[in-house]
C-alpha cells in the first residue's frame, strides 16, 4: 500500500471556502463509490491547517481520486487559497485501528 500525506495552510479568509470544496469532494465520493483508496482530510484546531491522507489499496485497476471533477475543482486554485503551499510526502503505516 502506498500512503501520501499532504499538509498546507490556507489564508484565514479562505478556510471556509477550502472546507466547502473538500466537502464537495466527499459528496462526489459518496455518490460514485470509487474503489482502490481511502481518503481522509483533517482540519486542525488552528482553523487554517489541513492534512489530507490518501492510502492506495493494493488492487487491480483502482479508481483515481484526481479524476473526480470535484477534486479537480478543489486543486484548481489551491495555490491562491494558501499561505503555506501543499507539501506531499510519502508515509508508512505503522499500525491502525478501524
Amino acid at each position: 500500500m502506498k500512503t501520501i500525506v499532504v499538509r498546507y495552510q490556507v489564508k484565514p479568509e479562505r478556510a471556509a471556502e477550502n472546507q466547502r470544496l473538500i466537502e464537495a469532494v466527499f459528496a462526489e465520493l459518496e455518490q460514485r463509490q470509487p474503489e482502490g483508496f481511502t481518503y481522509k482530510v483533517f482540519r486542525l484546531d488552528d482553523g487554517v491547517s489541513f492534512i489530507h491522507v490518501v492510502i492506495e489499496h493494493d488492487i487491480d485497476e483502482p479508481d483515481s481520486l484526481p479524476a473526480l471533477p470535484a477534486f479537480q475543482a478543489f486543486v484548481a486554485d489551491i495555490a491562491d487559497r494558501c499561505d503555506i503551499p501543499p507539501v506531499a510526502t510519502g508515509a508508512t503505516i505503522v499500525g491502525g485501528y478501524r
